[in-house]
């Protein structure tokens, strides 16, 4: 008895491949979703050998791409976007307007639709997540002021992305001879306009219905006890809110996954729904990389250098020149600009899922998608050399440039305390460095006692948000000396870093103690291995965030045992 096994042969020759490919990135310090695109290259039919079922492969990756935006709208936070607000959304829509223009300029100049060259600037313009979140988590950056503004910048780069995709479907017959435009000849302003209803309709009802029933939901799932039924729970919740936003709604399967996953983020089980969702999420997202690999034609390297050259000219640097322009305009200084920029210097995802979009209505040939993936490709395994690059390259300019050096030192208002500081925090006082959730706490509490202390704080708005409070607070990494002084490091009597800035505390510490050779220093550390070594090289006393929860517990216990 014959079975038809295309659907096992495509599943099996697309994870086999895609992981030894994504290995062999991984161990030439290349981001493994670049192995996955080869992989489904090499299983695609512009390569000779098998060849996997497209249709098939087509169909899988439209699950991955629902669980990819649920991911990304379950890690979506409009606190971390508003505490960068005045960076992040002017710099992204600045940035991205550069970029898209000169797509539709290189458009253009390829007698390219209008569709066509549109798709092709949105896909030059947004950056991927999942690259950047792993850079800056990789380099210890993730916490830290710069990484703050990367990833809000990188979230108004998908809410823009994201009203792309719901916009394209009913401008898809203006924009170009669209084979799959909607066929009305209602008015172009009605399309749209019923288009943007049907979406505040599907919106509104997730978060007024869906955002009281999903957390109940989960809540009864999460009674049974049966780890394996809330994970079906939650794909379920996913996949089906999605499907049922195309269906009734008339919404892309993307929007009404990621605002899945918004929704759901309100919920405490938001986290566990993240974590246990995590490994199908990653498998299926593995079979929408390898399914738009199979679609790319290699050839377009050979055939076309010079248009895959512009484009990826235009993916790195035009993104990276665009946003260290926008940066320094808005006076931040020059290893911020140059750490943003570079962490914009690549296209992802969302690049890939505008190019299917735009292949599905008509607008994109199958040329310009391959343009596209090329740029994927290139830009994403040359942006952690570009990374690597950050401290040599500001090194050099400011060795050789005094305009460098001056953008670098430049003056911010927030830079040092305002002269009518009263006494008391300028001597004896506690330097709080971080102003986080542990940073905040541990000031509530020196508030409650009357105890002085300045906050030295990165992210500006912050301290702009202290200083109107009546609060001392100075704007500026700890790792610089210059900030410590304005803090009055030297007159102080303690230095409690709130931060798990691990890769700094070392330097913090040596200067803090070359200014106030008698100070007392506190750290907090998130790992074992740090919290060890730390204490071993006499930097301070260390607190290990497990420890002390610990620690806190079990005197909770001994108290009530001990009565």
């Amino acid at each position: 008895m014959e079975h038809d096994v295309s659907l096992i042969s495509t599943v099996a020759a697309a994870f086999g491949v895609a992981m030894v490919l994504g290995f062999l990135a991984e161990r030439v310090k290349i981001p493994s979703l670049v192995g996955y695109l080869l992989a489904g290259i090499l299983i695609g039919p512009a390569t000779p050998g098998f060849v996997a079922d497209a249709q098939i492969a087509s169909q899988l990756s439209e699950i991955g791409i629902m669980l990819l935006m649920f991911g990304v709208g379950l890690h979506f936070s409009p606190q971390d976007l508003w505490s960068v607000k005045k960076i992040a959304i002017p710099g992204a829509l600045i940035q991205m307007g550069a970029t898209t223009a000169a797509g539709l300029w290189v458009g253009w100049l390829w007698h390219w639709s209008l569709g066509g060259a549109l798709i092709l600037g949105l896909s030059l313009a947004c950056a991927s997540t999942v690259v950047l979140l792993k850079a800056l988590e990789t380099r210890g950056q993730l916490d830290t002021m710069n990484g703050r503004i990367a990833v809000g910048w990188l979230v108004v780069q998908d809410l823009v992305t994201v009203l792309a995709l719901v916009l394209l479907p009913p401008l898809a017959g203006v924009l170009g001879d669209a084979a799959v435009a909607p066929l009305t000849d209602k008015p172009l302003w009605m399309t749209v306009g019923k288009t943007l209803l049907e979406v505040g309709a599907f919106i509104a009802l997730m978060f007024i219905v869906g955002k009281r029933v999903l957390p109940w939901f989960l809540w009864q799932v999460a009674k049974t006890g049966s780890r394996e039924l809330f994970t079906l729970a939650v794909i379920a919740t996913a996949i089906g809110i999605a499907f049922g936003a195309s269906k009734y709604f008339g919404v892309s399967i993307a929007l009404g996954a990621f605002v899945a996953g918004v929704v759901m983020r309100e919920s405490e089980y938001s986290h566990r729904a993240a974590e246990e969702t995590l490994p199908l999420r990653d498998a299926f997202s593995v079979l929408f990389f390898v399914s738009i690999g199979m679609v790319v034609n290699p050839h377009i390297l050979i055939d076309h250098p010079f248009k895959v050259m512009l484009v990826v000219l235009i993916a790195i640097f035009g993104n990276l020149l665009a946003a260290l322009v926008v940066v320094l305009v808005l006076k931040y200084p020059l290893n911020t600009a140059l750490s943003i920029a570079v962490s914009l210097g690549q296209i992802g995802e969302f690049s890939i899922i505008l190019a299917g979009l735009g292949l599905a209505l008509g607008l994109l040939h199958n040329d310009g998608v391959s343009l596209i993936l090329a740029a994927v490709l290139i830009s994403i395994s040359l942006n952690s050399f570009l990374f690597a690059a950050i401290e040599p390259v500001r090194r050099w300019v400011m060795r050789k440039s005094a305009v460098a050096r001056r953008l670098e030192m430049r003056q911010d208002p927030f830079a040092e305390l305002p002269m009518s500081t009263d006494r008391k925090f300028l001597e004896g006082q506690v330097v709080l460095v971080g102003y986080g959730r542990v940073g905040r706490r541990i000031a509530a509490f020196m508030d409650a006692r009357n105890i002085p202390y300045v906050v030295v704080e990165q992210n500006r708005e912050v301290v702009e948000g202290l200083r109107k409070a009546g609060r001392a607070a100075v704007s500026g990494s700890a790792a610089e000396p210059e900030v410590l002084i304005q803090a009055h490091i030297a007159q102080a009597a303690m230095l409690v870093v709130a931060t798990p800035d691990t890769l700094h505390f070392r330097h913090m510490a040596d200067i803090a103690r070359t200014l106030n050779p008698g100070i007392e220093i506190l750290l907090r550390s998130h790992s074992e291995d740090d919290t060890l070594l730390l204490t071993k090289e006499g930097i301070g006393m260390v607190f290990f965030g497990e420890e002390e929860l610990a620690k806190g517990m079990s005197a909770h216990v001994g108290s009530r045992f001990s009565a």
